[in-house]
C-alpha cells in the first residue's frame, strides 16, 4: 500500500467521524480544514503515485467534503437541515463506501516485488523473435511466420533514472483481467508496480561472459510473471530470457502494436476423450519446445552482433540453462534434449511427448508444490481413487486409469534424470501458482486457495534460492549445497527419495 493513498484514505476517515462525533455548531472549522488536508492529499497522492480505480469513493467523498465544508464555511451560514433518516443514510453510505474501499485496497495491492539477493545491478531489454522455419498454426485468420516476444534480464552497470514497470505493456493489463473472469479495469494499478531492473542498461564488466538461462511460462501466463526469478538470477551473474509464447499467453504485445491473446485453449475440451487431449498436449507442447529452439538461435546471432544489442560478445553458450512452470516446465525439459542445453528446472509441470523420446541423460531438478506431489504420491503408492474421489474431482475412472499409466512413465523419466545428478522435491503448503508473481498480486489468492499457506515472499525465497544453487552447481561449477540434502534453513523443502 502506498503512503499517500493511505494517508487518503486514513484523512477520508477522519473527515467522517468528525462530521459524526462533532456537534453541529463546532462542525464548520474542523471540517473545512480536514477537507482542506484531504484535498491537499488527494493532489499529492494523483501526481506522485497516480490515480487507481479501488480509489474511487475516498476521491468523490474528499470532493464532496471539500466543496460542502467550502460553502459553509465562507458563506457563514449554518448547515443545511436534514431529516434525521436521510442524513443516517448518507452516513451509512459513507461507512459502506470506505469499507469498500478498505477492502478494495488489501485485496489489489500496489505490492513491491523482492529485493534480488545478488551483488548486480540488473538491466533488461525486449526483444521480437521470428522464425523463418515454421508457420503460425494457432490464428487461423492471419498467415504468417512463428513469432516470439522475448524479455532478457541480466547484470548490468551501475543503473540510472528510474526502474522499468513490471508490466511495461499496459494494454495486456486488461486481457489478464479478463483472463481470471475479472472487469478490465481490475488490474490497472499493476502498471504502478515497478521492476529492480533499469531498461536499456549497459551489461556489467565484472564478467567477460555471462552463462544463459531461457524460461517458459506457464498456459495461459505471460513472461511478466516471472520477473521476480528473472531478476534475481540475473543479479547473480546469469542472462535470463523469459519467452511469450504466442497465443499461449493472456496477452503479448508486438512492436507494431498488434495484440494476441490466448488461442491454445481451444485445442481442449471437455468433450475430448484423454487421447485426444493428452495428443492436443503434445501438439502445443511441440510449438513450445521450437521456441526455444528458435530462442538459442537467436542469441546465437546476439552473440555474434548479427542482431545489435548490449549483448554481442557477452553471452556465454557454453553454458545455457531452462526452466519453466507448468508446462512451461515441460517445455524446459523437452526442450533440454537440445545438445546446446546443459541443465534444466521444471517449476511444477507435468511433461509431455513421454513416448517420443528416450529419457532425458542430464541433470534436471524436479520442484514440486506440495498438491501435486500429493497427487504423484498416489500414483507411487498404487492407490485407486475411489468412485466419491472421481466425482469431487470430476473425472472418469478410464481418464484416471490412462492418467495413471502416463504419470508412471513420467515418474520413470524423472528417476532416470535425478541419477544423472538432479533432484525431485516438493515444497510444503504450496500451490501452482506459488511458482509464478501472480502470487503476489493479491492476498485473495492465498484465501481462495490459488495460492497455498506458505507466505508469497517466503515461498519465493525458497524457490529462488534452490533454482540459483542448483544452475550455480551445473553452469558455473559451484555452489550445490541446498542439493546435497534437507537443509535446516528451509524446512518447507522436502526431498523424494526413492522416486
Amino acid at each position: 500500500m502506498r503512503l499517500f493513498e493511505l494517508l487518503l484514505f486514513l484523512s477520508n476517515i477522519g473527515l467522517f467521524a468528525l462530521t459524526v462525533l462533532l456537534k453541529k455548531g463546532r462542525r464548520r472549522s474542523p471540517v473545512f480544514i480536514a477537507s482542506g488536508i484531504s484535498t491537499l492529499l488527494l493532489v499529492i497522492h494523483w501526481t506522485v503515485e497516480g490515480y487507481r480505480i479501488q480509489l474511487f469513493f475516498p476521491y468523490c467523498i474528499t470532493i464532496i467534503f471539500l466543496a460542502n465544508s467550502s460553502y459553509s464555511y465562507f458563506k457563514k451560514i449554518g448547515q443545511i437541515k436534514i431529516p434525521r433518516f436521510m442524513l443516517g443514510s448518507i452516513y451509512t453510505a459513507i461507512a459502506i463506501m470506505l469499507v469498500v474501499t478498505g477492502g478494495l485496497m488489501y485485496t489489489f495491492p500496489v505490492f513491491k516485488l523482492p529485493e534480488p539477493t545478488g551483488e548486480f545491478k540488473v538491466g533488461t531489454q525486449t526483444f521480437h523473435f521470428v522464425d523463418p522455419s515454421r508457420e503460425e498454426i494457432f490464428d487461423e485468420a492471419r498467415e504468417g511466420k512463428r513469432e516470439l516476444m522475448v524479455q532478457v534480464w541480466y547484470p548490468a552497470q551501475a543503473g540510472t533514472g528510474k526502474y522499468a514497470r513490471f508490466i511495461p505493456d499496459t494494454p495486456v493489463l486488461r486481457y489478464m483481467a479478463a483472463n481470471y473472469g475479472l472487469p478490465g479495469f481490475t488490474f490497472g494499478h499493476l502498471k504502478y508496480v515497478s521492476s529492480h531492473a533499469y531498461s536499456g542498461a549497459e551489461v556489467s564488466s565484472a564478467q567477460t561472459s555471462y552463462p544463459l538461462i531461457l524460461a517458459n511460462p506457464g498456459f495461459g501466463s505471460s513472461r511478466f510473471l516471472h520477473t521476480s526469478q528473472a531478476e534475481n538470477l540475473a543479479s547473480h551473474g546469469y542472462i535470463v530470457a523469459v519467452i511469450d509464447h504466442t497465443y499461449n499467453t493472456f496477452a503479448t504485445v508486438f512492436p507494431d502494436g498488434r495484440i494476441t491473446t490466448s488461442t491454445t485453449n481451444d485445442l481442449f475440451s471437455p468433450d475430448h476423450d484423454y487421447r485426444t487431449e493428452r495428443g492436443n498436449r503434445d501438439k502445443l507442447g511441440n510449438v513450445l519446445t521450437g521456441d526455444v529452439a528458435l530462442a538459442l538461435d537467436q542469441f546465437e546471432l546476439l552473440q555474434s552482433g548479427q542482431i545489435p544489442s548490449h549483448l554481442k560478445g557477452r553471452i556465454d553458450l557454453g553454458h545455457v540453462g531452462v526452466f519453466g512452470h507448468s508446462i512451461g516446465g515441460a517445455t524446459a525439459y523437452d526442450a533440454s534434449y537440445d545438445p546446446r542445453i546443459a541443465v534444466g528446472i521444471d517449476l511444477d509441470g507435468g511433461l509431455y511427448r513421454l513416448r517420443d523420446r528416450e529419457g532425458l541423460r542430464k541433470p534436471f531438478l524436479f520442484i514440486k508444490s506440495e498438491s501435486e506431489f500429493e497427487k504423484l504420491k498416489m500414483v507411487m503408492d498404487n492407490r485407486v481413487y475411489t468412485d466419491a474421489e472421481l466425482n469431487r474431482i470430476g473425472s472418469t475412472r478410464e481418464w484416471m486409469d490412462q492418467g495413471t499409466e502416463d504419470k508412471k512413465l513420467e515418474l520413470e523419466r524423472m528417476r532416470e534424470t535425478v541419477d544423472e545428478g538432479g533432484q525431485f522435491l516438493y515444497i510444503k503448503n504450496t500451490e501452482h501458482l506459488n511458482f509464478a508473481d501472480v502470487q503476489f498480486i493479491s492476498p485473495i489468492f492465498k484465501m481462495l486457495g490459488i495460492t497455498g499457506k506458505i507466505a508469497p515472499e517466503r515461498a519465493n525465497s525458497v524457490i529462488n534460492a534452490y533454482m540459483l544453487d542448483f544452475f550455480d552447481m551445473y553452469l558455473k561449477n559451484q555452489g550445490g549445497t541446498l542439493m546435497k540434502g534437507p537443509d535446516r534453513r528451509f524446512p518447507e523443502v522436502k526431498f523424494v527419495t526413492p522416486l
